[in-house]
C-alpha cells in the first residue's frame, strides 16, 4: 500500500512503535523509502520490530524508552540527530487507555494516562521541534474521536485526547508562517491492543478488549492514511465513516449524542454502567 520512495531519505521518529498502529507506521513510512527511529517500552517488542523492518530492508533505529519521561524523550531525539543528522517527521503516536468510572479511578491511574498520551507528546514535540524548523518538516499527531466527544468510562483518555487537540491546534497557529506542517490525526475504532491494555479502575490490565476487533479499520489501513495525509500537508483527518458520523453529530445534536454514547458503551461487556 505505500508510496514507493515520496520519503525517500527522509528521518521519521515515530513514539509508541511497537504494537498497533505505530508499528504499521514504522513498516509503511519505511517501506516510502523514510528511515525509521522506532521507540517503545519493551526490548522484547523492540527487537522483534527491528527484525522485521531488518527483513524489509528498512534503515532504522530502535529505542527503549518510557513516552511518560522527559529525560527519555529528550534522548530519542539527540540518538536520533546522532544517527541520520535530522528528523524530517515526528509520529507521536504513544498511548494508552483505561476503562473505569471516574467515581471508581484511582486518580495515580488518571495521571498516568495524562502522563504518556499528552506530557509523553509534549515532551517529544519539545525537544524535536528545533530539528523540524530546519527542515520544514512534519508533526504527525495520533489523537482520537475522543478527542472530539467524551466517552463515559474513559474520562483520563477523553481528556488526554482533548489536551492533544488543544496544544497541536496552538502550536500549528504558532508554526503557520514557518513552512512547519502540523496534522492531527483522530482514528476511529481501530484493530489494535489498546482496549486489552486498558487500565481498571485500580491500574490493572484490563486483558480482554469488550468490542469485536476483527470488524474495525486495520492498523496498517490508518497508518496508510496517515501517510497519504503527511505527503498531502493536510491540517486534520478523522478516520471510519463512524468516527466521521460521531464528530458530526457531536456538534449539531450534543444533548441526543450524550444518550447515544451512553447507550453505546453500557452494551459493552462487562460494562461498568451494569
Amino acid at each position: 500500500m505505500a508510496v514507493k520512495n515520496e520519503l525517500q531519505d527522509k528521518v521519521v521518529v515515530i513514539t509508541g512503535a511497537t504494537s498497533g498502529i505505530g508499528r504499521s507506521c514504522a513498516r509503511i513510512y519505511g517501506k516510502a523509502g523514510a528511515n525509521i527511529v522506532a521507540t517503545g517500552r519493551s526490548d522484547e517488542k523492540l527487537k522483534a520490530l527491528s527484525n522485521e523492518l531488518h527483513e524489509l530492508k528498512i534503515r532504522h533505529l530502535v529505542i527503549r524508552s518510557d513516552a511518560a519521561s522527559e529525560e527519555d524523550n529528550k534522548k530519542v531525539v539527540e540518538q536520533s540527530v546522532e544517527a541520520f543528522g535530522k528528523i524530517d517527521i515526528l509520529i507521536a503516536n504513544a498511548g494508552i487507555s483505561m476503562r473505569a468510572l471516574f467515581e471508581d479511578l484511582d486518580l495515580e491511574v488518571f495521571h498516568k494516562v495524562m502522563d504518556t498520551n499528552f506530557y509523553g507528546a509534549v515532551y517529544i514535540t519539545k525537544y524535536a521541534l528545533p530539528h523540524l524548523l530546519r527542515t520544514k518538516g512534519s508533526i504527525v499527531a495520533v489523537s482520537s474521536i475522543n478527542g472530539h466527544r467524551g466517552t463515559p468510562a474513559r474520562t483520563a483518555y477523553t481528556a488526554s485526547k482533548y489536551a492533544m487537540e488543544g496544544f497541536y491546534e496552538a502550536l500549528r497557529t504558532e508554526l503557520m508562517h514557518r513552512g512547519m506542517h502540523v496534522l492531527v490525526v483522530s482514528p476511529g475504532f481501530t484493530g489494535t491492543n489498546i482496549r486489552n491494555a486498558a487500565l481498571m479502575a485500580d491500574g490493572s490490565i484490563q486483558g480482554e478488549s469488550p468490542r469485536d476487533e476483527g470488524s474495525m479499520m486495520s492498523a496498517d489501513e490508518v497508518a496508510y492514511r496517515m501517510l497519504k495525509a503527511t505527503l498531502a500537508r493536510k491540517r486534520d483527518i478523522v478516520l471510519t465513516f463512524q468516527g466521521k458520523l460521531a464528530v458530526w453529530l457531536n456538534k449539531f445534536i450534543p444533548g441526543a449524542m450524550d444518550k447515544i454514547v451512553y447507550n453505546t458503551m453500557a452494551r459493552e461487556a462487562d460494562s461498568p454502567f451494569k
